[in-house]
């Protein structure tokens, strides 16, 4: 199964304009309902319908993007800020694409609706799936607080870094750190994270489970979800089921992802341009 632009772009819409009233922590379904006088799905399916269409990697680089994102200061957007030292210019951050996309879906918001969608909630769209919003933006972006998992850790410290960020269920683990750590760049030391790049780079599929359970995995720790205890069987049943499963389950480990360390109420700020704090 293909995620379609259709999907992506309704993805995005969903984030913003979800009517039901359950709610995680200060996130909620519908946070944005009677705030925006406008069609915000509209706007975003304008934008990110043709976009996908055109450039299919834009549905993996996002997810990505919202992965590297969470996993320094939680889901803030401090990723999208511009500056000689902020976390886009660490080694780790520096192939992470979507930085245009990102732009061109808040500049059309912001134009209609200016100051009520954060960058954080755009960044953290879900892919084809809704999630709860209500995030605010972070104020501080450094590249020395970028510290990810590199290609050598065991699967016992992953679990355990997984676990410090609130993600803790075995089964969400599996499915987010196979997903964004399947192949490097080694001219980085093994330190960057991207998506599974082989048979299906331009697809979000079960392929790398297929893979790794016939020992055809790139790094050591792709392997080794193959093979331990606390992994192994979660893997299997990925390889074998269908991507429907596959897609269900990374789906519930992205919401449980997206609600790491969040900024919510009066925290940080709804930026103007996501690529820079506001002005006094």
């Amino acid at each position: 199964m293909k995620v379609s632009a259709a999907a992506v772009a309704l993805a995005f819409a969903l984030v913003l304009s979800n009517f039901a009233d359950q709610s995680r922590g200060e996130l909620q379904e519908g946070f944005y309902k009677g705030k925006c006088n406008v069609d915000v799905e509209k706007i975003v399916s304008d934008i990110i319908t043709p976009l996908v269409g055109q450039k299919p990697w834009i549905t993996p680089a996002l997810l990505r993007m919202q992965f590297h994102d969470c996993f320094v200061n939680g889901c803030d957007a401090s990723i999208l800020l511009d500056g000689s030292s902020s976390e886009k210019t660490a080694i780790p951050y520096r192939s992470v694409r979507g930085y245009d996309v990102i732009d061109l879906v808040k500049a059309a918001i912001e134009k209609s609706c200016p100051g009520v969608v954060s960058c954080a909630d755009v960044v953290s769209k879900g892919g084809w799936y809704s999630v709860q919003t209500g995030r605010r933006d972070g104020l501080v972006s450094l590249a020395k607080n970028v510290n990810l998992p590199g290609s050598s850790i065991s699967v016992e410290n992953s679990a355990a870094i997984f676990n410090s960020k609130g993600i803790r269920p075995k089964t969400s683990f599996t499915f987010l750190w196979s997903h964004f750590d399947n192949t490097v760049d080694l001219d980085q030391g093994g330190s960057s994270l991207v998506i599974v790049g082989e048979p299906s780079s331009e697809i979000v599929d079960n392929s790398f489970y297929k893979q790794i359970v016939i020992r055809r995995g790139v790094l050591g720790i792709d392997q080794a979800l193959a093979l331990n205890k606390l992994t192994k069987d979660t893997v299997n049943k990925a390889a074998i089921s269908s991507n429907d499963y596959f897609l269900t389950k990374f789906q519930q480990a992205m919401v449980k992802l997206g609600a790491v360390e969040v900024l919510t109420g009066t925290q940080g700020e709804i930026r103007k341009s996501c690529r820079a704090i506001n002005k006094s």
